[in-house]
């Protein structure tokens, strides 16, 4: 079947927009990124946000090790531009998913400040929601169940985070989680009264 052009209805002359992705789904995309030590607690509250935001009716998506590294990055290793090219790609799916109106969630240690200045320059400062979650050291190898801290302090992992590689602290996140503090109905909560302005949607 074809048609003339003329006939063509009007929105088809229309290229679809992030905007317009947003409209439909009735919430702001964003792309926000959990960064913090390994067993600090990143994955486990973003999924707990996760759920929050579902219940109220939100779209959105939890990248985090287990399901980027087994897919999309398979290929990659952990020497530091693999590091490096993990994030990238990661960044570079985010922003795909926020142009079609999606929140992201990220959880990634992403332990320096240029990887997250990567991230922030791909998917645009305006859409980087930085979540530090700065749980102490001792606590996160107490969280240990994998022995994977006891493996580095022995050497039997190189460059691991905050053992034998450097964790570089954000700076100006936009929240600080002390998971030692808080439960995790309160570390959503904290959350989510900065979150909701940034992606609640408000008929014109």
């Amino acid at each position: 079947m074809s048609y003339e052009h003329n006939n063509i209805h009007p929105i088809f002359d229309k290229i679809l927009k992030r905007s317009d992705k947003e409209e439909l789904l009735h919430q702001h995309s964003i792309v926000i990124w959990f960064t913090g030590l390994s067993g600090s607690g990143k994955s486990t509250i973003a999924k707990a946000l996760e759920l929050e935001l579902h219940s109220r009716g939100y779209i959105s998506k939890v990248l985090d090790g287990d399901n980027v590294r087994t897919g999309i990055n398979n290929n990659l290793g952990f020497s530091e531009d693999d590091r490096k090219e993990n994030i990238r790609r990661i960044a570079e799916v985010s922003k795909l998913f926020m142009e079609c109106g999606i929140i992201l969630i990220n959880c990634f240690i992403s332990p320096t400040h240029n990887i997250r200045n990567q991230v922030k320059e791909i998917v645009g400062a305006e859409n980087y929601f930085e979540i530090y979650v700065s749980t102490s050291l001792e606590t996160c190898e107490k969280r240990d169940t994998k022995g994977i801290y006891a493996k580095a302090r022995k050497g039997l992992i190189k460059e691991f985070t905050g053992i034998s590689a450097p964790y570089e602290a954000p700076v100006n996140p936009d929240i600080e989680i002390k998971t030692e503090e808080h439960s995790i109905d309160d570390e959503v909560q904290i959350i989510l009264n900065k979150l909701l302005p940034r992606i609640e949607f408000i008929e014109a």
